[in-house]
């Protein structure tokens, strides 16, 4: 019986799984410029978290999400997102009284039931950042800023910026009543699902993946609140100070229920027609309608799958510097010596088998993409001696003191190509 991975999921191996931890290792070197702190969720959580925050009539909720009974009858999901997570932990621990600056970022995998695409898996891996406690448009101006520093830092190409404010929930008190009367008028050319939700959420088909854009092109359009006006005004400028580059898109609103005034996309134009690859925005009443104090807040969440697929040219090399080989098996244990001698001085050393003939380990050698090999023989190890092979040039095979090989391979590799 051959057993295979399930569709939409996959293994992540080298060199992609190399190039995830190096966007992972850049994000938490912008992360600590910004002051944020790493917060590790659970996968499974309570069914009722992601329903109540995310919303019930959002797709994730209705469609993608893997939830189940688990063996104590309890209602449970694995988790979609990471929001909904990182809140609970904020009012269940009580962060709010930790006296610290309410910035947390995760990094962990999220599981979504959708259509399987380019860059996009049901077990996927996501880096988000939540700034919970600030209501300024400072906070949304950072936040923004921060997205696209970790991007650039990631050497992504082709960013853009695109922001809109959704209003607050007076703005959309009046906006509802005024959508829904054009959608019922329009009601002909939607989808079944927004057919059957738009009594409950007209906003929910500006964001349908079937009728959203040409909806989002026709509807009316959302008039902001005098301070809902003055946020995203001054959000605006504060972004262009940081020297971040944007355009409003008045017809972006994102796919959760829980937004309120600034959202937000960054994309890149070599993703084509799936070009997001991170987007968030303000929740201001989340914290509070899940049973936390008043604690406005602003997030994002970037997929590492897609921003790893447009960096796959740069994934970075994982072959070892130095191969080591026993050409004798008077040289083996000298041979895993020099292996241990090599790593403590942070060069990073590889073997095969050090039982093997002298061809077999010299073959694992050009194929490891090593620079270079040591040799070590019967005559070596009497003569205290080690021979240095080039594998990326050619040059003639030399001999050095057994004492001097780290100082002599230091200069080597310093000048050498990398593998």
């Amino acid at each position: 019986m051959n057993i295979h991975s399930l569709r939409g999921f996959r293994d992540l191996l080298p060199p992609e799984s190399t190039l995830f931890a190096c966007i992972e290792a850049s994000a938490r070197e912008v992360f600590a410029l910004y002051g944020y702190q790493e917060i590790r969720i659970p996968t499974i959580e309570s069914k009722e978290l992601f329903v109540k925050s995310t919303g019930d009539t959002t797709d994730i909720v209705e469609k993608e999400m893997y939830a189940f009974t688990d063996q104590g009858g309890r209602e449970v999901a694995v988790r979609p997102e990471g929001t909904p997570g990182v809140v609970r932990a904020y009012i269940e621990q009580n962060l709010s009284q930790s006296g610290r600056n309410g910035k947390y970022f995760y990094i962990g995998n999220m599981f979504r039931a959708e259509r399987p695409q380019a860059g996009r898996y049901r077990e996927f891996t996501q880096i988000g950042a939540e700034y919970i406690g600030n209501a300024s448009p400072f906070a949304d101006a950072e936040t923004i800023t921060l997205l696209v520093r970790l991007l650039e830092k990631a050497g992504l190409p082709g960013l853009s910026v695109e922001i809109n404010s959704l209003g607050c929930g007076e703005c959309r008190k009046s906006y509802r009543e005024i959508l829904l009367n054009h959608l019922k008028a329009n009601i002909a050319t939607l989808c079944e699902p927004c057919k059957n939700r738009i009594d409950r959420n007209p906003l929910r088909a500006l964001d349908c993946k079937i009728d959203g854009p040409a909806l989002a092109e026709k509807a009316p359009k959302l008039t902001l609140c005098a301070p809902c006006a003055e946020h995203f005004d001054r959000t605006r400028t504060l972004l262009k100070s940081s020297g971040v580059e944007f355009t409003v898109n008045l017809n972006m609103v994102r796919g959760l229920d829980y937004y309120t005034r600034t959202v937000f996309e960054v994309k890149s134009s070599a993703l084509g027609s799936q070009d997001a690859v991170a987007g968030g925005g303000r929740y201001d009443d989340l914290v509070k309608s899940m049973g936390g104090p008043q604690a406005p807040a602003i997030g994002w969440a970037m997929g590492v799958d897609r921003v790893a697929m447009l960096l796959k040219d740069k994934a970075p090399a994982t072959a070892p510097a130095v191969f080591v080989i026993a050409a004798s098996k008077e040289a083996q244990d000298a041979a895993f010596k020099i292996l241990g001698e090599l790593r403590a001085q942070n060069i990073s050393a590889d073997f095969s088998n050090l039982e093997l003939s002298l061809k077999s380990q010299l073959r694992s050698a050009d194929r490891s993409g090593a620079v270079i090999a040591v040799l070590l023989g019967e005559e070596e190890v009497r003569n205290s001696v080690c021979a240095i092979k080039f594998l990326k040039e050619k040059r003639e095979q030399q001999i050095v003191p057994a004492a001097g090989l780290i100082t002599e391979l230091k200069q080597i590799l310093g000048n050498a190509p990398t593998p």
